[in-house]
């Protein structure tokens, strides 16, 4: 399928502007038009960040014990959040000398992935050949780079296959999947399928390993995809699981078969998605979201992160109850 030429940065910039302005316009002395709403319950922000310190939380992985790691996209950190709302610092990244990430043209780590030892896995998108790729933090030590990936990309969503030692990470500008090793390596396109791809800024984005397949969001399409995995560990070609999701960012299965929640970053909403891919509102910005940009689920509490991109206004933590 062919493409058209992708439009310089500063209008796909001035094309997410335009849609956040809008939003913003319509905001303003209007009341939420959906507040919380079942299976979700008493919503909570736990933890409020400093945005005059570039503290905007994109991804999150939890620890056993309930405590979240998230990345602090453009303060290029990783934190951690214990259940009393208390964050420490667990590592900050290098600058680059000179940042040409591709979309944002400014460097900020992305997806985070844990594994069963505690070892976290990152990404970092910066354009530059010596910092740009995917990251490690084990426990007690310090970040290091695995894996070198293409500086024209922007590494995005990341998933763990602990059982095939495996790294999945969505690319937004290229849109396409790479898999990675876990111990470090080349990395490659597992899937480079047309309905990945951006119409206008980012296309793949948020990923998750689930029953099989790879799941993956386009937030330019609003769709939700599925790409099986073959016997042989390729990829089959992506269908797509649900459409109508505006903005969609990353999400999170709820552990109740394929139902899943997926933020909405430019409404500010958590959207909660069936298995047949309808789907409902369960939280706006009147709960506490703020940009909402990835979700975890720990058995019945769901977090999520807001960045607060576009409203500038309050990047937070929150979490909910979920009930079957």
């Amino acid at each position: 399928m062919s493409r058209s030429p992708r439009p310089a940065r500063h209008v796909l910039r001035a094309a997410y502007a335009c849609l956040a302005a809008g939003l913003a316009l319509a905001l303003p002395g209007a009341s939420p038009a959906v507040a919380v709403a079942p299976p979700l319950s008493h919503p909570r922000i736990v933890h409020h960040f400093d945005l005059a310190r570039k503290q905007q939380p994109e991804n999150i992985a939890l620890e056993p014990d309930g405590s979240a790691d998230l990345t602090l996209s453009y303060a290029r950190q990783i934190v951690r959040v214990d259940r009393e709302g208390r964050s420490t610092v667990l590592a900050t990244l290098p600058a680059p000398k000179h940042s040409r990430t591709p979309l944002v043209n400014a460097p900020l780590v992305t997806g985070i992935a844990r594994a069963h030892d505690g070892t976290l896995y990152f990404g970092y998108a910066t354009g530059t050949t010596d910092l740009h790729g995917i990251w490690r933090l084990r426990p007690g030590g310090g970040p290091e780079r695995i894996a070198a990936l293409p500086v024209t990309g922007f590494p995005n969503g990341l998933a763990l296959d602990e059982s095939e030692h495996r790294l999945y990470t969505a690319d937004s500008a290229l849109g396409v999947v790479h898999v990675v090793p876990t111990h470090g390596g080349t990395a490659r396109t597992w899937s480079d399928d047309s309905l990945l791809k951006p119409s206008v800024a980012f296309g793949a984005n948020g990923l998750k390993v689930h029953r099989h397949a790879v799941w993956v969001t386009n937030t330019d399409t609003g769709d939700l995809l599925r790409i099986p995995v073959r016997h042989d560990g390729t990829a089959a070609p992506a269908e797509v699981r649900a459409s109508g999701l505006t903005s969609v960012d990353d999400f999170a299965f709820t552990g109740r078969g394929d139902t899943l929640i997926a933020t909405l970053n430019l409404s500010g909403e958590a959207a909660y998605v069936e298995a047949d891919g309808s789907h409902h509102t369960v939280l706006t910005s009147g709960d506490g979201l703020s940009n909402p940009t990835s979700v975890a689920v720990r058995g019945n509490t769901v977090y999520i992160p807001s960045a607060a991109y576009f409203t500038h206004t309050d990047p937070n933590l929150l979490r909910a109850d979920l009930h079957s």
